[in-house]
């Protein structure tokens, strides 16, 4: 077993372990990357204060998150394709999250299906949705999330049009993967990934394929996928999908103060800071240094999470003592799946959470809930160096 430290010792063995298209899905952004880069890259700039002579002892990282008790303010971000990063990924990760005490939160895009992962778990996990032009797809897909006790529902609001990730289209990107020259040379350099894919029947999108009208086999998916967002989007359908919901709403992708003040306006209880991790509108801001400006509009009215950029407990920190109140991890926990499994989710979650302790301590804190500005040293001008 391999000595762990850190979130890119699980990258390092990620790499080396999964086929090269879903390392490509998982670790690009779209056109050029900037905004990729920058979602990690701007958090080096926020620097932490040290104290010292203050009693560390008895540090608590508990925390609620919509109404709701867990080991940490971090979740387990919506990411699609787990189930090829991992035979049964999203099972795994399910499982390692409720084992942890964080939420996980399911994709439409998994490849395990609502009812799969409910079967395999024992508490309640919150459930992601695209605003798709379907409705009645989309109401069935609520009935299901409920049906299976999922605890809360996401909303993603950014993704009307997918922005293009280049990799992905060069890679031919498909679950299963397409037997092409080069993804088989790829894979016969992948054995042990490829001997558990093998044992699995769960290689589709199994919320999708049976469910979602037209689409009644793999071949199928990908016009659907093409036709289905709703470029047409506006606040009032975004109502209505909440209007659907009687539990807690979380909307994610929001990047703007306007917009984070809308989302006051269709009754969201929380909202997630995100630009999709640097994979719809390349040139954007990072996630890091549009969460003061949001703070400042709506941070006294609506809960505030973050998500985007997160490979440490350093990270974690620093958003919420800008104010977040949760955030979200998606690559960091994607690398630990594809690297070791189920064991690997969790050893993603042990080191961000000794980080986040660790760093609280040497911060002179011992309660998440002190966490603030006077924690942090931020460049003069972070929040508005651009306007």
């Amino acid at each position: 077993m391999p000595v762990i430290t850190e979130i890119e010792d699980l990258k390092r063995l990620y790499k080396r372990r999964v086929p090269k298209m879903f390392y490509d899905y998982a670790e690009t952004g779209s056109w050029t990357e900037q905004t990729f880069r920058d979602n990690s890259s701007d958090f080096d700039e926020i620097r932490l204060r040290q104290r010292i002579a203050v009693d560390m002892a008895g540090r608590n990282t508990a925390c609620k998150m919509v109404g709701q008790d867990y080991a940490m303010p971090v979740a387990l971000a919506p990411v699609g394709l787990c189930g090829m990063q991992a035979a049964d990924g999203e099972i795994k990760a399910a499982r390692a999250a409720e084992k942890f005490g964080v939420p996980f939160t399911l994709s439409t895009m998994s490849i395990c299906s609502i009812e799969d992962v409910a079967s395999h778990t024992t508490k309640p996990f919150w459930f992601q949705v695209y605003t798709l032009k379907d409705d009645d797809f989309m109401k069935r897909l609520f009935a299901r999330a409920k049906d299976a006790q999922c605890s809360a529902l996401v909303i993603t609001v950014d993704l009307q049009i997918m922005g293009q990730r280049h990799k992905d289209l060069k890679n031919g990107l498909s679950a299963p993967p397409k037997l092409t020259p080069a993804s088989i040379l790829n894979l016969a350099t992948k054995v042990p990934w490829g001997l558990e894919m093998l044992q699995t029947k769960r290689r589709f999108f199994g919320n999708i394929v049976g469910h979602a009208t037209g689409v009644t086999d793999p071949t199928s998916l990908g016009s659907w996928t093409a036709e289905a967002f709703d470029p047409s989007l506006d606040w009032e359908r975004i109502k209505k999908f909440r209007s659907w919901w009687d539990g807690p709403v979380i909307l994610k992708g929001i990047l703007d103060p306007d917009d984070a003040k809308k989302a006051l306006d269709v009754g969201a209880d929380a909202i997630v800071v995100s630009n999709h991790g640097g994979r719809q509108l390349d040139g954007a801001l990072s996630s890091i240094r549009m969460l003061p400006q949001i703070m400042d509009a709506v941070g006294d009215k609506i809960e505030v999470h973050l998500d985007s950029g997160i490979r440490s407990g350093q990270d974690v920190l620093k958003a919420l003592a800008l104010g977040a109140k949760g955030t979200m991890i998606g690559r960091a926990f994607v690398y630990g799946l594809g690297a070791m499994g189920e064991a690997g989710v969790t050893r993603a979650l042990e080191v961000i959470h000794k980080e986040l302790d660790t760093t609280m301590a040497l911060c002179g804190e011992r309660e998440i809930a002190n966490l603030g500005r006077h924690n942090l040293l931020v460049p003069e001008n972070f929040a508005t160096r651009w306007s």
